[in-house]
């Protein structure tokens, strides 16, 4: 699974290619922890659905995001 929820219990990692199935425990892991930060270095390919949880939760995002494409046209110019 490319999510994941860190020991700490307030970090949730995003890490390789991050399809459409890991929209939900993405959702699952920020509704039950709503001040997680979410680690999105290590994605290499974020699938617009996950994009989609991200922009509607809002989560406080650590570092740049590992996709490329994400972070130049999405995360520089929205987040």
């Amino acid at each position: 699974m490319s999510v994941r929820r860190e020991d700490d219990g307030t970090t949730i990692v995003l890490d390789g290619h991050c399809a459409v199935e890991e929209a939900e425990p993405l959702l699952q892991f920020l509704q039950a922890t709503p001040a997680a930060c979410l680690d999105w270095r290590q994605c290499t390919h974020l699938h617009t659905a996950v994009l989609q949880v991200i922009l509607a939760a809002r989560p406080q995002l650590i570092g740049p995001c590992g996709d490329a494409w994400v972070q130049r046209w999405v995360a520089s110019n929205v987040l």
